[in-house]
Formats: structure tokens, C-alpha cells, sequence
């Protein structure tokens, strides 16, 4: 994409909606004269390149403030643990902590509000952070008055696939779920690739990440407006149906997609097994890494997510957040590292790094930039567009046990051994002891 079309995307579909004085409210700045010169901050965060890509650049920070910061890194399986471990025990080991927004609820009391020194430093977030990004940082389930944390790492879907591939059959990317398995299968019978690398397998609930856009596109729900379950109902067992035939049916996904995660499905296209993933944005990155992919840039091409016939394209969110220990002794410090993380600049320069394929972009400012979309093809003016009507699962305590409940029975579904409705129901019950608990 040139640069002018991508300036021309970005005015169509953000020229009206952003004052021209949007982005010159919520900067902030770290307090002038190094006051916390000395102190050592700890963060516990989730493994990510795009941390790594800010831990190189702590010397600035060091440079400015004179407080040092060090991480610590956790497994994003046992990630959820371990904030649990520190909320029950009431730790002051670390200052910052990164959670995902469906843990949220139930690690609210972790966390300090900001409110007042948001206010102090003049960070306007409503201004700064999609809203789709920002919610996932409120206390009262997402609709509260306290923000708890900076949004710092989030997703949207997209469907990424072998552009020499489609060129070659002479297809399209797929519009609808119904073409993507055409189309998986197609590609099945005309090469020695699998269609489609989907993932049913059980980890940390990434095989109802597509899930939810089958659920949703169908006109299904996880809860009803009382919060009890829905997602059995005639439209959820319709679009569940359609989930697990892409695999079991249609064999448009080769079968090890039954027990595969995420990161598998990912591995599959990026070895030149599969054709078609889709999957977060940020795993752009090993796609075309000549370190983990056997394929060039110019081979991987990505579209929205295919939807329901007839239906809008959805896009499921993911976001996570920093925010301050409510039990550290270091809050202030701790704020000032987070006002200079969050700073606008700090995430273009990752994204304009050369040297890395983070295509990750929290604030609007970034993904509406002429720079970074012309670096990634258009991909984040996408995303932003994206973000206005994206959808999250609702945020509530109990959604790490709905989620494992969840997450076993589309397991148990992929197996085969089991039909959807009686699996949906079984689900349903449980989930509704779960909500009453």
C-alpha cells in the first residue's frame, strides 16, 4: 500500500471522528529533578517480544528518572497463577503486574487505582486508548470509574494466508467461513498443504478465541442479559456445529488441529504445512521471521476475519494491562515508569524498529500513523477500524472457570467421541454452578 492511500484510509475513516487537539492531551511526563533517583521497581509480566523490545530500552528511562526496573518474565500458562499467588498473599515483591483483561475481575483488589494520579499528570486515556483496549483497564467489570492500569499489549484477529498459494489457484481471501473450508479444501486437493491450521487442543482457553466469532457471527452469545449461560442455545449450537466441522467434517484443517494451540497452528503455515491461520496480529512476526518461518514476506498476506454469511465481520479483542501493586511501597516510582512506558513515542519506535516485526499498537495515535501502516501494508489503519465495534467476552470473576469448563468441552468436541448439544448442555450446567458460586 503507498503512502497516500493509507493517508487516505485514515482520513475516510478517522478525519471527522478525531479533533485536531486528540493527541496533544494525555503525554505526560515524568516529575523533573530525579526525586526517585535510587529506587529499584520489580515488574512481573508475561513473555512477550514487545517487552523485551522495552526492556532494551531502560536506559533511557534510568538516564531520566535515575529509578531502575527489573523484570521478570512468566509463562503466559502460569501467568494467571502467579498473580493469583501474589493477591492472596498480599506481596510487595513486585510494582507493576501485567494481567489479562478476563482475569481482571478477579484480581481488581491486586491492583492501585490511578485515578488521582492520572489526574495529577494530565494523561487524558479516553483520548489515548481505543475503547475496546480501555475497558479491559476499569474496576466494576469494565464499566467502573477506577482505572487500575495502561493498557500495554493488545489484539485483534485476522486471517493470515499464503499469498503465492491463493495467487496460484487463482482465490480470494475468504469473505465467509463457509469459502474459507471451499477454500481449505480446494487447497487440500491442489497441493500438499492442509487448508486451514485451526486449534481445539486445551491451553489457557485459546481454542474458543475463534470460537467466539462463530458464536457471535451466528447471533449467539456467552451470557444472556441475567449473566447465566447462552451460549447453548439454538444459534450457539448451530455456530459450534460449524466450528468443529471445519475439522471433523469438512477436513478442511489437518487433524493434529484437534490437539494443536495456538502457537502450533502458527508453526504450521510458518513451516509450509497449512495455507490459512487465523490468529492474533502479532503473530505476523513468526510468519515471516527467517529465524522460526521457512517463508518470505512477500508469501504472507492477511485479510479480516471471515464471518457468518450475510453477517459483519467480528473480531475478538485481547488486551493487557499494567498496573501498580496496591501493595507496593514504591507506587510512585512505579507510576513514574508507567507514565514514560505509555508514552506514544515509545511504542512507535518499537513498531519503526527494523530490526523486530512487532506489529503490536495499543494507541489510536499509532495505529492511524502513516509510518507504521505503510512499514505493515495497512494492517493497523485495519485494525483501528476494527476496534471500534470489536467485542470482548464479558468481564466477570468467574470467567477463569467458565473458561476452563469452556475451553475441555470444545476440546472433548474436536475428539469426535461427543455431540455438540449434549456437550453445550453438560457445559451450561456446570457454568451456571460456577455463576452461582
Amino acid at each position: 500500500m503507498k503512502r497516500r492511500g493509507i493517508l487516505q484510509a485514515t482520513a475516510a475513516g478517522f478525519g471527522s471522528a478525531l479533533p485536531s487537539w486528540a493527541f496533544a492531551q494525555g503525554i505526560g511526563s515524568v516529575k523533573p529533578g530525579k526525586p526517585y533517583a535510587g529506587t529499584e521497581i520489580n515488574l512481573l509480566t508475561v513473555v512477550a517480544p514487545q517487552f523485551k523490545a522495552h526492556e532494551a530500552k531502560l536506559a533511557e528511562f534510568e538516564a531520566l528518572t535515575g529509578i531502575k526496573v527489573k523484570y521478570q518474565y512468566v509463562p503466559f500458562a502460569n501467568t494467571r497463577e502467579k498473580l493469583t499467588a501474589e493477591l492472596v498473599g498480599q506481596s510487595s515483591q513486585y510494582d507493576v503486574l501485567s494481567t489479562m483483561d478476563v482475569w481482571g475481575p478477579s484480581l481488581y483488589n491486586l491492583f492501585e487505582p490511578l485515578n488521582g494520579m492520572l489526574e495529577e499528570k494530565k494523561i487524558e486515556m479516553e483520548s489515548r486508548y481505543p475503547y475496546a483496549h480501555l475497558r479491559a483497564s476499569r474496576d466494576g467489570n469494565g464499566q467502573g470509574k477506577n482505572i487500575l492500569g495502561f493498557p500495554i499489549r493488545g489484539h485483534v484477529q485476522l486471517m493470515f494466508y499464503r499469498k503465492d498459494i491463493f495467487d496460484k489457484l487463482g482465490l480470494k481471501a475468504p469473505n465467509t467461513w463457509d469459502e474459507m473450508v471451499e477454500h481449505g479444501q480446494l487447497i487440500s486437493a491442489k497441493t500438499d498443504l492442509s487448508g486451514v491450521a485451526m486449534y481445539y487442543g486445551k491451553t489457557a482457553g485459546q481454542n474458543l478465541m475463534i470460537w467466539f466469532n462463530y458464536l457471535w457471527g451466528a447471533g449467539g452469545d456467552l451470557l444472556d442479559a441475567k449473566g447465566q449461560p447462552a451460549f447453548n442455545s439454538p444459534a450457539g449450537i448451530a455456530a459450534t456445529q460449524a466450528y468443529i466441522d471445519v475439522l471433523l467434517k469438512h477436513k478442511a484443517a489437518p487433524a493434529a488441529s484437534a490437539s494443536f494451540n495456538e502457537t502450533d497452528a502458527v508453526n504450521s503455515v510458518a513451516q509450509g504445512k497449512s495455507a490459512m491461520v487465523p490468529v492474533w496480529w502479532w503473530r505476523y512476526a513468526s510468519l515471516v521471521d527467517p529465524k522460526v518461518s521457512t517463508l518470505k514476506p512477500e508469501q504472507v498476506a492477511f485479510a479480516p476475519l471471515p464471518s457468518m454469511p450475510g453477517k459483519p465481520n467480528t473480531t475478538y479483542t485481547n488486551t493487557w494491562f499494567y498496573g501498580i501493586n496496591k501493595n507496593s511501597k514504591k507506587k510512585a516510582a512505579a507510576m513514574e515508569f508507567l507514565t514514560w512506558l505509555s508514552n506514544p513515542e515509545i511504542e512507535r519506535s518499537v513498531l519503526l524498529d527494523k530490526s523486530m516485526n512487532e506489529v503490536v499498537a495499543m494507541q489510536t495515535k499509532n495505529l492511524i500513523d502513516a509510518d507504521v501502516n505503510l512499514r505493515y501494508k495497512g494492517m493497523h489503519v485495519f485494525g483501528a477500524q476494527a476496534l471500534k465495534g470489536a467485542k470482548g467476552t464479558p468481564l466477570f470473576p468467574q470467567w477463569p472457570q467458565v473458561s476452563d469448563v469452556l475451553e475441555a468441552s470444545i476440546s472433548e468436541l474436536a475428539s469426535g467421541k461427543t455431540q455438540v448439544k449434549a456437550t453445550l448442555d453438560d457445559a451450561a450446567s456446570r457454568v451456571r454452578k460456577v455463576m452461582r458460586g
